[in-house]
């Protein structure tokens, strides 16, 4: 198959590279016609179109491409895309991974859900699902808030997962400064939690702290490691303040190439503990780049991850109420490695058997062959 990509995307976030590395990897040929996403559309829209046709190699591949993929958070680029493909005949597979309404206006809540703002945000998300071809879905989860919320047919809608790049997040290739990360087989004094994130509310970064103060109390061996930035970044390290939760510490974004090394060094890796109604229907990243990288896993126990993950198999998921579920979860996997060793090897045969950009980019292909 042929593919074109097209809009004003990060050519290096995870999902977008994952979906163009598994593309490549099942023999399809993909092009890109994009611009930085910091380009407003009044400047993207012209220097696309011009681009699109003007240059002879871009016209010639748009005219035999399957389908034009718009990758993340492009909803702005979806009408862009649906002009192109009416030329050619070709169809739009529009990847949103999160509605503009719900990150920038629920999750964020800078904006009444009936201000101008929000509605703006809620009728560029409803605009691009209609005028996608195929609109993809990280979980079924999400699946089902498309239909329901934005009345996008079941047809249109193929759940792809976020999966992670196998090649980046391998626990056996040597990391300078960094011993192999195979799971710990012994006690160890000192015992570190990570949290890797854009601390969005639906992380959950202060509940994390929350049950943080609570292991401090049972066991000040462990330590906390915050690395990211974001919505709730400040909050969260207040509140550790307040609380004299002295086992945290907070750590700037590390660039994408640094995070293996810094996922070996963690015990265990944590997922998301939010409580929003997003936090139910996602599964990031770091949850499959951690069990890439053989490390054991906590998280909150939601529909989504259910749809890959089991409990106490390839995984560890806490109910409410945390943070105290979460504080127990931590203190039982350090009293017992074996545990660990268990839930860390059998979230990572699960990974690289059903994750890797190849497997993933196998789903999508299905779907739109479908």
């Amino acid at each position: 198959m042929d593919w074109m990509f097209l809009g004003g995307y990060d050519r290096a976030y995870p999902r977008n590279a994952v979906i163009r590395k598994g593309l490549e990897a099942n023999g399809d040929r993909v092009a890109e016609l994009s611009v930085r996403p910091s380009f407003k559309s009044w400047i993207r829209y012209p220097w696309l179109l011009a681009r699109a046709l003007g240059g002879r190699r871009t016209r010639a591949f748009l005219r035999r491409a399957d389908a034009l993929y718009v990758p993340a958070f492009g909803q702005k680029d979806v009408p862009l895309a649906r002009f192109l493909a009416a030329l050619a005949a070709r169809r739009v597979v529009f990847d949103p991974l999160a509605s503009r309404f719900e990150t920038k206006i629920l999750d964020r809540g800078r904006r009444s859900p009936d201000s101008l703002t929000a509605r703006w945000n809620r009728w560029i998300d409803l605009l691009s699902f209609r005028l996608s071809d195929i609109v993809l879905a990280d979980t079924a989860a999400h699946a089902d808030h498309y239909a329901a919320a934005y009345g996008v047919p079941r047809r249109k809608l193929v759940v792809v997962p976020v999966g992670y790049d196998d090649a980046l997040f391998d626990p056996d290739r040597p990391i300078p400064g960094t011993a192999p990360a195979a799971a710990p087989e012994a006690p160890c004094p000192g015992f570190t939690v990570l949290f890797l994130g854009s601390f969005l509310p639906l992380h959950g970064a202060p509940i994390i702290v929350e049950a943080a103060r609570d292991v401090q109390g049972r066991d000040p061996s462990i330590r906390f490691l915050f690395v990211g930035s974001g919505d709730t970044w400040d909050e969260a390290r207040s509140l550790a303040s307040e609380l004299g939760s002295t086992n945290c510490s907070f750590e700037p974004w590390v660039p994408l190439t640094g995070l293996p090394r810094l996922i070996a060094s963690a015990d265990v890796a944590l997922g998301i503990f939010g409580r929003t109604d997003k936090a139910r229907r996602v599964v990031p990243h770091k949850v499959f780049q951690s069990l890439g990288m053989r490390r054991p896993v906590i998280s909150a126990r939601t529909p989504a991850i259910e749809e890959f993950f089991t409990h106490g198999e390839n995984i560890w998921l806490c109910d409410e109420p945390y943070p105290r579920t979460l504080a127990d979860a931590i203190l039982r996997l350090k009293a017992d490695p074996a545990l660990r060793s268990r839930l860390a090897a059998a979230g990572h045969r699960t990974v690289k058997e059903r994750f890797t950009p190849a497997a993933v980019a196998r789903i999508l292909r299905e779907g739109v062959r479908s």
